[in-house]
């Protein structure tokens, strides 16, 4: 475990710079979405339907964006993330815009020590299982953490991406679909501003499908759909194409990008 907080402590201290990178890029666009503009997708409105007067706890939250949407669409909301100025920006942006989600910062595995309420619906998005070593505790928290007859929706880029390795600018496969080492990476940029001069240092693992939805099963959790998708909404990947839809996809569509879990905690 005390390597594995060293992990965490690196990741962090790399989300951290990352924070006013994003806020300031394109791809969160904050003053459109402090307009009004959502960035959730179809497929999660859909998994999610109405979630007025629902509560709801985003998992890796990042600075809180997807959080403060889910408020402004009436649930009421916990966001968490590892981050600390993540966690600040979300507390802000919280605030300038008037609505009444709370935001809590730390390790997604320990949240059960932060955050005592239980929730209608635990919600997760877009490179987050990466960041842990092992899907077990991450599961039995979320049966934890939600109510009975609750939903936990995930969408996630899909396990063969991260087989990848993206930093020489073409994709060559270089990870194992269910490889247990820890993966280090060491690059300039950042998915939202490859630009960027910041520093990216990075530990990750690799999580296969099979392992993701046996460890939500053993947890307790009703797995109700698990979808797979050749389109990612966004455009983080080398040499995607743009579609009509204005989703991205690969040029020959012959892997996955990204799948939907949803299940729900039975009665």
């Amino acid at each position: 475990m005390e390597d594995q907080q060293h992990y965490f402590e690196i990741n962090k201290a790399t989300w951290n710079t990352k924070v006013e990178v994003h806020a300031k890029s394109a791809m969160y666009d904050l003053e459109a979405f402090k307009a009004g503009k959502s960035s959730l997708m179809p497929y999660e409105l859909m998994g999610l339907g109405d979630v007025k007067g629902k509560s709801l706890l985003h998992l890796q939250c990042h600075f809180g964006q997807d959080t403060l949407i889910w408020s402004r669409l009436g649930a009421r909301c916990t966001g968490v993330d590892i981050s600390d100025k993540g966690i600040k920006l979300a507390k802000e942006l919280n605030d300038e815009l008037q609505l009444d989600a709370k935001f809590v910062c730390c390790n997604v595995l320990d949240i059960s020590k932060y955050v005592t309420d239980t929730f209608d619906i635990i919600f997760t998005s877009y490179g987050v299982i990466g960041w842990l070593p092992n899907l077990k505790p991450w599961a039995a928290m979320i049966v934890e953490r939600l109510n009975k007859g609750g939903t936990f929706y995930m969408v996630e880029f899909h396990p063969i991406v991260w087989m990848f390795d993206y930093l020489s600018g073409k994709p060559i496969m270089k990870y194992g679909y269910m490889q247990k080492e820890a993966i280090y990476e060491e690059y300039e940029g950042t998915y939202a501003n490859t630009s960027s001069k910041i520093i990216s240092k990075e530990y990750g693992w690799n999580h296969g499908l099979g392992e993701v939805v046996t460890s939500l099963a053993n947890a307790g959790l009703h797995i109700e759909y698990l979808n797979e998708y050749d389109e990612s909404p966004y455009n983080v990947l080398p040499d995607l194409k743009k579609t009509d839809s204005g989703m991205y996809v690969t040029k020959d569509k012959l892997y996955p990008l990204i799948f939907e879990i949803k299940a729900t905690k039975p009665l």
